[in-house]
């Protein structure tokens, strides 16, 4: 287990610099929680990803489409109640550093006390519920379900705490138990033919698993919740809860637009292609920000080490993600062709966009975060609300273009929203723009050779030759000319990434 990072002493080690990237390696600092948090968390990921993929396939294979459809039905309801069971208390607990142990235990009643009031909810609704989607099996379905709600409302303080503790090997550890007993449960309820409610059982015992452990690893008190002693950190958790609420507004709306304005077809197309478009990037981000949380509040006093953080993450996220959104651009179409087919031929121009948006949208998960640590909740909440108007518009707008019309409104909406952030994060954090942008250099200039490479080879190479054999060539082109570029043009900057992971590894 990782012991606590003592933050007082990490903010006075002076860190050392390497090279003109500005990559810290001092051995004070967080880099190595940091790594250390997103190699654990990787690997736990990963390697029960395997696993649970098989036992997935073949649960498929034992029940039926209308099983996973109707739990799929509850979880459509679940995933937006389970947005205002938490409230934003374990954000509230991983931020706001200086909470006595008096106020968390308050949180942890409170926590509680939603868990209960989100399952009563779910009494009432689940009836109507079956009414909606004609299905007299999801009332008992969403009821069995909702109980998870009171099972997480005990383990949001624990996490949050481990969180904040940055005890990452042991969350990545429990999270793969959870995975593990999760997916063995749903193999053997399927084996014993109880049909949907393996699916449901499993994702209960998954959680109760979870649960225990969190409880057992990191206990903490109850106390009855006075409104007085939490008005600072429930109005945070209330920007919190609203961001995310009016984020599941926008990032579900052009899904809601193809389908209603342009049917299922057009749907199916756009769906398959915002997951490719997204998959590369979602796979990195998602390990990032599960660790950079409890980063950024860790020197949230510190705005010199918080603009180390946020620009040397920045940096490393665009040098993974630009290559492979753009590449993906750049080849969509024989991607699709060779993959899906032709009769998939309606993905391809929604994929060239997506994966552009796919780019910038991978850098812009962090200044969220940066802003929540330097008391702009606010601020997050109303740049949330305000893209639940503009980026819907768009959608709208571009929907008379077909799937590849909304597609579009990502690509020229979403930079105006980012622009927004990025500009107010860069203010409070005392960094300038040209330092910024000095962070994505690397990963600019290697992506645009990188274009000029496929290009030139889509240009150079006869169409008469195999598509396959035309695909693999721009992508070995592509492939080489970006690291190239980085090691001709940057070769400071990777040299420094390379001392920052030996320092880590001693």
């Amino acid at each position: 287990m990782t012991a606590p990072v003592n933050r007082e002493r990490s903010q006075l080690i002076p860190p050392a610099e390497v090279g003109s990237g500005g990559l810290s390696t001092g051995v004070g600092d967080f880099y190595k929680p940091l790594l250390g948090g997103i190699a654990w968390t990787a690997g736990a990921k990963w390697s029960t990803q395997l696993l649970t993929w098989a036992f997935t396939f073949v649960v498929a294979r034992l029940l039926s489409p209308s099983d996973f459809g109707l739990v799929g039905m509850a979880t459509i309801y679940l995933g937006l109640i389970t947005l205002l069971s938490e409230f934003g208390l374990g954000v509230a607990v991983v931020t706001l550093r200086k909470m006595t142990d008096e106020l968390i235990a308050q949180l942890n009643s409170l926590s509680l006390l939603l868990g209960v009031a989100a399952f009563a909810v779910s009494l009432a609704a689940a009836a109507p519920l079956g009414w909606f989607f004609k299905s007299p099996q999801l009332p008992a379905v969403v009821l069995a379900m909702s109980t998870a709600f009171v099972m997480t409302s005990f383990k949001t303080v624990p996490y949050s705490l481990l969180q904040r503790d940055m005890q990452f090997k042991r969350l990545a550890i429990i999270d793969a138990c959870q995975a593990l007993s999760q997916a063995s449960s749903a193999l053997t309820l399927a084996f014993l033919g109880l049909k949907y409610w393996a699916l449901v059982s499993a994702g209960l015992i998954g959680t109760a698993v979870s649960v225990s452990l969190l409880v057992l690893s990191r206990p903490h008190r109850f106390a009855r919740p006075r409104l007085e002693s939490l008005h600072h950190a429930l109005g945070f958790s209330r920007d919190v809860v609203v961001s995310r609420l009016a984020w599941y507004g926008y990032s579900n709306a052009d899904f809601v637009i193809a389908g209603r304005r342009l049917g299922e077809a057009a749907l199916g197309a756009y769906s398959l292609a915002y997951t490719f478009a997204n998959l590369p990037v979602e796979r990195l981000t998602d390990l990032v920000t599960r660790v950079t949380p409890a980063i950024f509040s860790g020197v949230q006093e510190d705005l010199g080490a918080l603009r180390r953080y946020f620009g040397n993450l920045t940096q490393g996220i665009s040098l993974v993600t630009f290559p492979s959104a753009f590449g993906l651009a750049l080849v969509s179409r024989e991607f699709v062709t060779l993959a899906l087919g032709k009769k998939w031929e309606s993905a391809i121009l929604p994929l060239t966009f997506l994966a552009l948006y796919a780019s910038l949208r991978s850098i812009m998960t962090l200044p969220p975060q940066v802003l929540l640590v330097v008391g702009e909740s606010r601020f997050v909440m109303r740049y949330n609300l305000a893209a639940l108007v503009a980026l819907p518009a768009a959608f709208v707008v571009g929907s008379k273009w077909g799937i590849a019309g909304i597609a579009c409104g990502w690509v020229l909406a979403f930079p105006f929203m980012s622009a927004m952030i990025c500009r107010r994060t860069l203010t409070k954090i005392d960094m300038r723009t040209g330092e910024y942008l000095e962070k994505l250099r690397p990963a600019l200039n290697g992506s645009i050779t990188m274009a000029a490479a496929v290009i030139a080879v889509k240009w150079v190479v006869p169409t008469a030759w195999p598509l396959y054999f035309r695909f693999a060539c721009e992508v070995s082109a592509g492939s080489l000319v970006y690291f190239l570029t980085l090691w001709i043009l940057h070769r400071d900057r990777l040299g420094g990434i390379l001392l920052l992971i030996k320092s880590v590894r001693k």
